[in-house]
């Protein structure tokens, strides 16, 4: 039986043209419930009209409008009779193609300003006669095009913020989306709701049932397959698959031997007994340390793992299909792969200032799956951030402790090991781990960080223990804060918690007489050890 299509939301479209602050902006608009998708800068007028959106939002970048190759948009995007908010560069281009004047001025504008509001446009409505506000350029307007009128203006700006009412057009010199603008997030939302008139209609409900319209059309009758890792994306991915498509999918769960404690008890237990999805648990611990026997280089370790992934991964597909599991397709037994492929790679995939191919292969090959298995990729999630996510997870009926894990490295405890990977290592390192995740949960500090974990190091101190000499292990203690793991500082938690995880290590966990805390930040270190 055929489904009903689900129901068009607002869409406000956002033209990338490569600011750092692009998925910000993205981030705050469906902050305000409404749909936001980025798109390249040099879409056309045509491509717009055909994907209807509510209004536009041009981007900043780092480029001047007049340095040779920069971006430029069409400009016939000016005339479809759409609401269009430039922001930063997205202002001078807007002044530039509609016959403004805009001067690189030769001083990098960038820091804290005071808007002063002049004649009450509807993008300040409620918000006073003068703002903070965030600046960050090099151009700058100096004759605007005919129509338009200054909003606003900065000590150094008389055009700060400009208009044409008659045509819906906006610019802002400043950035409303950063934290540094405080009401910034009120100037948005007087755009996207007084300006473009979108609806609230944005919610996880909503896009749990549209994800779900999607999928049952494009796999139809046929099998899924997903690489299930007990992480929040593949986990939230094969909840959403299971609620569309039921047992034509089948998720596959690898045990690598690197595994923290009882990582294939939780990961059974809620999809095999709770969700009740066909789930194919295979340990292959003994062929992954087999195989990193004598290993000891970072990269090495991460390279044997990812090929030996996928031969395990290739045998456990081969035999699901020798029980039936699954239909013969094109040489292979499933015709789609399912991946938890996410919104901040979907955009990093168009930015202008990356390699889309690239990056596209990057993300699209999880665990390194290889072209020749010729799946057909479904990614249900591919238009949600993180935060967003989590809340489907939570909807979806997952458990806390699944939803809101911290991030775990695909080669597992291979690179939280410094040196070889043996078992005996990995006995000392989990029991270790346990202590620190048991302590961070008691002490509710768990949820309150981006990452916190045990590091192996390949160094042996001195020690004392009931009066004997001890030569043992080091366990160095990571504890980091981040929005999403490109930046981090560690986390200055109580000197109470530090005292009891590594008085506990040092007594419960036998070979470790030393447990020291890692206070780098990122950069110049890395989250990981390696």
């Amino acid at each position: 039986m055929k489904t009903a299509a689900p129901p068009k939301h607002s869409k406000i479209l956002i033209l990338d043209f490569g600011s750092q602050y692009t998925q910000v902006i993205a981030r705050r608009v469906r902050e305000l419930q409404v749909y936001s998708e980025v798109v390249p800068f040099n879409v056309s007028a045509s491509q717009i009209e055909k994907l209807q959106p509510n209004g536009i939002i041009l981007s900043g970048g780092p480029a001047s409008v007049y340095d040779k190759g920069a971006p430029q948009i069409d400009p016939e995007i000016f005339s479809l009779g759409l609401p269009v908010l430039g922001i930063c560069y997205g202002l001078m281009q807007m002044a530039h193609h509609l016959g403004g004047e805009v001067v690189f001025t030769g001083r990098r504008e960038y820091g804290a300003g005071m808007l002063h509001i002049t004649n009450g446009s509807k993008l300040f409505d409620g918000l006073g006669n003068q703002l903070d506000v965030w600046n960050s350029h090099g151009d700058e307007v100096t004759l605007l095009p005919k129509g338009f009128v200054a909003a606003g203006r900065t000590e150094s700006s008389n055009f700060a913020a400009v208009e044409d009412r008659q045509r819906h057009l906006y610019g802002l010199q400043f950035h409303p989306e950063v934290a540094h603008t405080p009401r910034g997030k009120e100037i948005l939302q007087n755009f996207v709701y007084h300006i473009c008139r979108c609806a609230m209609d944005w919610t996880m409900g909503s896009f749990i049932e549209e994800a779900c319209h999607r999928v049952r059309q494009q796999v139809g009758n046929e099998k899924v397959v997903l690489g299930l890792s007990g992480g929040v994306d593949s986990s939230v991915v094969a909840a959403l698959l299971h609620k569309a498509i039921g047992d034509q999918l089948t998720c596959i769960f690898v045990n690598n031997g690197l595994l923290r404690a009882r990582e294939e008890e939780v990961v059974q237990r809620v999809f095999g007994e709770n969700f009740h999805v066909k789930l194919s648990y295979v340990d292959a611990s003994a062929r992954f340390l087999t195989k990193l026997h004598g290993v000891i280089d970072p990269e090495r370790k991460r390279k044997v793992i990812g090929e030996e992934f996928i031969r395990v991964f290739e045998d456990a597909i081969g035999d699901l299909a020798k029980t039936g599991h699954s239909s013969q397709i094109t040489g292979h037994s499933f015709r789609f792969l399912a991946q938890g492929t996410l919104y901040p790679d979907v955009i990093e995939s168009i930015s202008i200032g990356g390699n889309p191919s690239q990056v596209i292969k990057t993300h699209h090959n999880v665990g390194g799956l290889p072209e020749k298995m010729h799946f057909e990729l479904v990614e249900p999630v591919r238009q949600l951030f993180k935060d967003e996510v989590r809340q489907v997870g939570l909807q979806l009926g997952l458990p806390k402790e699944i939803v809101y894990r911290q991030p775990f490295p695909g080669p597992g405890l291979a690179v939280r090991i410094l040196g070889e990977v043996t078992p005996e290592r990995l006995s000392i390192l989990r029991e270790a781990d346990t202590i620190v995740q048991s302590e961070m949960e008691a002490a509710d500090w768990y949820y309150k960080v981006w990452q916190s974990f045990a590091v192996l190091l390949p160094i042996q101190t001195v020690g004392v223990m009931g009066d004997q000499r001890t030569y043992e292990n080091t366990i160095a203690l990571r504890i980091v804060e981040s929005q999403d793991g490109m930046t981090a500082d560690w986390v200055r938690v109580p000197y109470e918690l530090l005292a009891r995880i590594s008085s506990r290590i040092s007594n419960e966990v036998k070979g470790v007489n030393r447990v020291v805390f890692d206070v780098s930040s990122k950069p110049p270190s890395t989250i990981e050890w390696e």
